[in-house]
């Protein structure tokens, strides 16, 4: 896809992922959720690279866009109607992950609202607002690693 009609989107915050996922989704749902945990997978590789380099800024972001997928995928796979929601409006609001993280929460185990509140804070605090050091994230990696492997086995896919 060209550069440009990706910078375009993202100028208005359409995320293109998301908008090829939904699509994908609605032809094939497995396909849809095995992507999305190739995502994660990736997601916490580059989160782990980052946090051996001591880039906290990087390790914070990369785990949260694993623990965002993870959720995603849990989401499809049970079809949850903050997915229905997504899938209608074509892209994740930050309000339908955390609506989902609780209700997956709730169905599954505490482990998907620690991974989620793990990563969220990562992302603010260690990403936008970089005031999280390598000796602060890692506590919080250890969640969203749990979070990753519990989707993987609730998943089916370990």
């Amino acid at each position: 896809m060209p550069r440009e009609v990706i910078d375009a989107a993202e100028k208005y915050g359409i995320d293109v992922i998301d908008v090829i996922m939904a699509q994908l989704y609605l032809r094939d749902p497995s396909e849809s959720v095995r992507l999305r945990l190739e995502l994660t997978r990736r997601y916490l590789a580059e989160a782990k690279e980052h946090l051996n380099r001591g880039d906290a800024v990087q390790a914070s972001e990369k785990a949260y866009k694993a623990v965002e997928e993870a959720v995603k995928a849990l989401a499809e796979k049970y079809n949850l109607p903050e997915n229905q929601q997504a899938v209608k409006e074509g892209r994740w609001y930050t309000y339908l992950l955390l609506k989902a993280s609780s209700r997956l929460s709730r169905m599954l185990g505490d482990w998907v609202l620690d991974g989620w509140n793990a990563g969220y804070s990562m992302h603010v605090w260690g990403f936008h607002e970089t005031k999280l050091s390598i000796n602060d994230i890692e506590p919080l990696m250890g969640r969203v690693e749990r979070l990753v492997n519990e989707t993987i086995k609730a998943l089916g896919q370990g």
